[in-house]
This record gives structure tokens, sequence and C-alpha cells, in this order.
């Protein structure tokens, strides 16, 4: 399968490969590629041709057969590719291979993805937990190395006699992963003092998928200015606000957004970046309910809080975006699956979302659909875990119910 657009000069030429595969059906790997779209978008690369092939498992030499490994040599001569993506992480030996065989740059969505965090780090924190990701993922890549790192490196008695350029390339990776690693030790002691300085205001954290609006609503909530795009991984650094509803403040966290195939490095770099919500007293759970995977981007947030340590945290869900949220019209004798894509938001509410009574709330954070009936159940919540952490300061809220 292949498909064309125009391209802007400046920008790269790049063409997306998947695969079909048992564990990974057609809509699904059409989703992946998709979602692999959106990141070149966010990288600033701009596709023009998409390749699905169907196997058992991905060739261990190449990824793709043979044949459709020609089929993608023609298209990048035919349109002058600068750029070949590859929807899954890609070993040393599939990435040499593929570079001899298409005579062009390869990345795979772990490399993709560690770029665009790479450029969008802002602080001296995700810099770091960035660059520490990119060591790990380079290290045992090594063999496909095309620079000399000893340049970057002198001293007295620093290479051994014989020594081969590999090792020499590791010894200076691993020598460079810890340092990394020291240096966030100190920057977490930093960020552990600056949240114990907080005191005991309860805490409320914003998770959820990447791009599904949880900037969007730390601004409403927060009134503040909090950056935000439509784009992949628009907020790495984690923000605090102070945030004052009714009479009640309280401190609300934005966090950086998970996605599927999350490299596993990255998931640990960035894990003290995540202590906000390890210590968190209240999740907000933002779900884009008009993208037709909520409900997957759903499992991957909770398998990343799993991850993290924080599965048992008190959370709400909030669908979010429900100005966006579209339905086709059916027919009565439309026999047509029912999915988040053909059925009213209405019907969609009374599904299993219904049992969640007001652990789950609707809203559009754009539009203000909803806001002050969210802002409500958000107040009670936070001041139910206020009473319990100061019982002496109940009366404080009576005048107010």
């Amino acid at each position: 399968m292949i498909e064309k657009q125009r391209v802007p000069e400046a920008a790269e030429r790049t063409i997306l490969v998947g695969l079909i595969t048992q564990d990974q059906p057609e809509q699904k790997a059409m989703e992946y590629l998709d979602e692999l779209a959106f990141l070149a978008d966010t990288a600033g690369a701009v596709t023009v041709g998409t390749f699905m092939q169907r196997l058992d498992y991905p060739n261990p030499k190449t990824f793709v057969g043979t044949g459709k490994l020609e089929e993608i040599r023609l298209f990048i001569e035919e349109n002058a590719v600068d750029l070949v993506i590859f929807d899954d992480e890609l070993s040393s030996k599939q990435v040499r291979n593929l570079e001899s065989a298409l005579n062009i740059k390869i990345l795979d969505r772990t490399n993709l993805i560690l770029d665009i965090f790479a450029k969008r780090a802002q602080t001296a924190h995700a810099k770091t937990q960035v660059e520490l990701a990119q060591y790990k993922y380079l290290l045992p890549r090594l063999t496909r190395m095309w620079t000399h790192l000893e340049r970057q490196r002198g001293g007295i008695g620093r290479h051994g006699p014989g020594e081969s350029q590999i090792e020499t390339d590791r010894r200076i990776i691993l020598d460079k992963i810890s340092k990394l690693k020291q240096d966030l030790i100190q920057i977490d002691k930093q960020m552990a003092t600056q949240r114990k300085n907080r005191g005991k205001m309860v805490r409320v954290a914003l998770v959820g998928y990447t791009n599904v609006g949880k900037s969007t609503l730390m601004n409403v909530l927060s009134k503040s200015e909090v950056f935000a795009e439509n784009k992949l991984f628009a907020t790495l650094d984690t923000t605090v606000r102070k945030v004052i509803i009714d009479n009640l403040p309280f401190l609300l966290t934005d966090t950086v957004g998970f996605i599927r195939k999350l490299p596993h490095d990255l998931v640990e770099s960035f894990k003290s970046t995540l202590d906000e919500v390890r210590e968190a007293d209240l999740l907000l759970h933002v779900v884009d309910i008009s993208h037709v995977g909520f409900e997957e981007q759903i499992e991957v947030v909770h398998r990343t809080l799993a991850d993290l340590g924080a599965q048992d945290k008190p959370r709400m869900l909030v669908f979010n975006k429900i100005d966006a949220y579209r339905h086709i019209e059916k027919d009565a004798d439309d026999l047509t699956e029912r999915n988040a894509e053909n059925i009213p938001l209405e019907e969609l509410q009374q599904t299993w979302m219904s049992r969640m009574h007001e652990d789950c709330m609707f809203i559009s954070a754009k539009d203000l659909s909803n806001m002050e009936r969210f802002k409500e159940v958000v107040y009670e919540r936070v001041k139910d875990i206020h009473i319990t952490r100061f019982p002496y300061n109940d009366f404080l809220f009576q005048k107010y119910d």
C-alpha cells in the first residue's frame, strides 16, 4: 500500500513501513502506522508513502521480505526519499542490512521518539533524561556507528593496547551513562526538596496518552499559559500550578504523555519526572474520546502507571474533546458492528462508563463544555482528601456547602 502527498521543500521526505502479524492485526497495524505518521510530522518530516506487509513475524535480516524491500527501494529512487522509518524497534543487524540495501537513512519507532524528546526537552532535567535514554539505546547498536567516539575523549592511560574501536566506543558510552545517572541523582534530590517544600497541600496530577488535551485542561483549571499544541509530546517537563476552586487550594501537575511502544529506556529515564504521579493524591486520567482507539490508549496508560507503581492511586477518567467527537448516522437495517466511530456519544456513555458514576466525566477543555460540573466533582474529591488530612479544618467548608 502506497500513499503520496505534496511536501514542503524544507521538510525531510519520509516513508513509513509496518507489519501485519499474528499479534498485530491489520486494523491495529494501520492505527500504529497513522500514529507513526503523526510522530514523523511532530519530528518535522513529511510522509510521502506508506508500506505494509503481512508476515508471521519480522524478517530477522531486513524486517520486511525481499520483494517488499525491492518495492521500497524502487519507490525511494523514483520519489527522492530522504528517510525510512519502521514502526517497530530494529536490531543493529537489521539497520545495517537495510542501510546497505536502500542506501538511505534508517530509523525505527524508538529512535524517532527519542529524537522528538531530544528536540522538545527544555530543562536540564529533561535534557539529561533524554540523553541517558539515547545512550542506552545506542549501546547495543555500536556496530553500525559511522563516527568515532574516541575523538570526544582524551587523557593519558585511557586506551588499552590492541583495543578495538567498538570496545573503545562502548567504554566511552558506559562512562557517559554513569555520569548522566549521577547528574540525575543530584537533580532528583533538588526536585524532591522542592516537592517537600510545597507542604501537605493536596496534589492532583493529570495523566494520559499523549495529545489528549492535558495541557489545555491545565490552562483552564489554573488560568495559566502552559504550552499546548496539536503535536505529540508537547509537554516533557513536569509543570506544577496552584489551583483554587471556590475556597479550596490544591496543586495541579501536568505530566509527559504516554504512548504505545514507548521505549523502555525512556520510561526508565523519566521515572524521576513521574515522581509527581507517584506522590499525587488524585490522578485525573485524561482521555481523547474522539480517538477511535481510546480504549486501547486507556490500557496503555494503566500499564504505564503500573510500571511506575501508581496503579492503586485514586483516579478519575476525564473524557476530553467531546467537541471533536464524530459518529456516523446508521440506518435501522445497518448491521455494521457498533464501535467508537459509529455510535452516538450519549449511547457510548451508557456502556461500561456508566458504572463509574462520578469517577467518569465528559468534558471539552477547548469549548468548556461541562467544565463547571467537572470543577464541582474535582472540588468534592479534593475536599474529601483535605478533610482527611486536616480534620480540624472541616468547619472551613461548612459555610460553602
